[in-house]
């Protein structure tokens, strides 16, 4: 545990250090591009701080690969994962890759089906040299068949899961704090199960960019909090994409799905059940911009404000109040997904009740998500009402005056006096 924490600080570290130097470059050369329709900030702001985050996770990555040459028993552990360095090289080439594809996009704003491309191209990249799923939930635990089926259905998932990251990204904070809480879970979830499964080689890929990718989010969100000083753009969105969905994918590779027992198998299966569960918002709202565009007769990457968090503004809610309220939907499911391992595994505790405590927290994300209707529905009507209230007022003072003897309401004013007085 020791040693992720570290690589998580120097992530951190040399992500904040970057992120700093790369938000003055951008201002003093002004790579920034204008304001679009459907921004939310209204002022020009850098979108490079992926390179950032890039250059903070290859950094931690070079420096347990360092600590793994040593030759220390204390390090040897971390020699495990680069055993095979291929894999490691091809992770970081796909992550080169989106990072320079996305800082293209971001300066230049390619067409969609060159940035589709090279996803496509930085999936094949890491499905090649063996980051594939390798079996999956039906009926019984399965394999998924040939390589090619595997490798296919591994990039159409990678791919998948960085356009959901990056379709979410249009607040201050919003990507770089759901992909932490997300990741951060499921490191937790890696950590544990390979204890379980192989608790000699805790030391794992799927942890080492679970925990990565918590570093470069927590580097980068002092500078993206709102209002942002700098955005992370195509290129950090697509790398946290890229990163989460190897990291899920590799944890497949750590079970024999022959070998695991049935009250392992729940376990085996949530590396599929968890980055769907805690990426259930980012797919939600993917599915829905691809069905309305495609129903408008545009493509399926053509940008609009009706995104998700968009409609959170239009609701009412306040900018911090949206992205809370994403984290706090991210936080119940990849929690509770958690939850339903942990308490039969290490507190004999039926998974029931893991159950029951993700409904109630969808209970409260729910019950926090509208409550602006019901705000504005209580304002609408006091709207309503405060003109009736203001007729039954004049309606109380002509009725008051009606009844008001006239000496009175004529005495004093000698008009009043000459016109009202009562004829003989």
């Amino acid at each position: 545990m020791t040693l992720f924490l570290a690589l998580a600080l120097v992530t951190a570290l040399v992500t904040f250090v970057g992120s700093v130097i790369v938000w003055k470059l951008s201002l003093k050369y002004r790579l920034y591009p204008k304001i679009r329709a459907r921004d939310v900030h209204t002022r020009p702001t850098p979108r490079l701080g992926g390179v950032a985050m890039f250059v903070g996770i290859l950094v931690a990555i070079g420096a347990a690969a360092f600590v793994s040459t040593l030759g220390s028993s204390r390090f040897s552990i971390i020699a495990i994962i680069f055993q095979n360095p291929a894999q490691i090289l091809s992770i970081l080439g796909a992550a080169l890759l989106i990072v320079l594809i996305g800082v293209a996009d971001d300066i230049w704003d390619l067409d969609w089906m060159t940035k589709l491309a090279g996803q496509f191209l930085a999936a094949g990249l890491v499905a090649w040299q063996g980051v594939s799923i390798v079996s999956l939930p039906l009926g019984d635990v399965v394999g998924v068949g040939s390589s090619w089926m595997s490798a296919t259905i591994t990039v159409f998932t990678i791919v998948l899961v960085m356009n959901a990251i990056n379709f979410i990204d249009g607040l201050d904070g919003l990507v770089a704090g759901v992909a932490l809480i997300a990741s951060g879970v499921f490191y937790l979830y890696s950590y544990l199960l390979v204890q379980q499964t192989s608790p000699l080689n805790y030391f794992n890929l799927a942890s080492l960019l679970a925990i990565v990718t918590v570093g470069a989010c927590a580097g980068f969100l002092p500078l993206n909090w709102h209002p942002a000083k700098l955005f992370m753009g195509d290129a950090g969105a697509l790398l946290i994409g890229l990163l989460m969905a190897t990291s899920a994918i590799a944890v497949t590779g750590q079970i024999n799905p022959g070998s695991v027992g049935l009250d392992q198998l729940f376990a085996a299966f949530m590396p599929i059940i968890l980055p769907f569960a805690i990426l259930a918002i980012p797919l939600i709202d993917f599915g829905l911009a691809v069905i309305r565009r495609l129903r408008a007769g545009k493509s399926p990457f053509a940008a609009d404000r009706k995104h998700l968090h968009h409609r959170l503004l239009d609701m009412g809610h306040s900018h911090l109040n949206a992205v809370l309220i994403f984290y706090a939907w991210t936080a119940v499911a990849s929690v509770g997904c958690l939850l339903t391992y942990v308490f039969p595994v290490y507190f004999d505790i039926d998974s029931v009740w893991a159950f029951v405590l993700l409904g109630a927290g969808f209970l409260v994300c729910a019950a926090l998500t509208l409550a602006p209707l019901g705000r504005r529905k209580r304002l609408t009507v006091a709207a309503e009402a405060e003109p009736a209230a203001a007729d039954v007022a004049v309606f109380d003072e002509l009725e008051a005056a009606a009844h008001v003897p006239a000496r009175s309401r004529t005495a004093g004013d000698p008009e009043l006096e000459h016109h009202e007085r009562p004829s003989s």
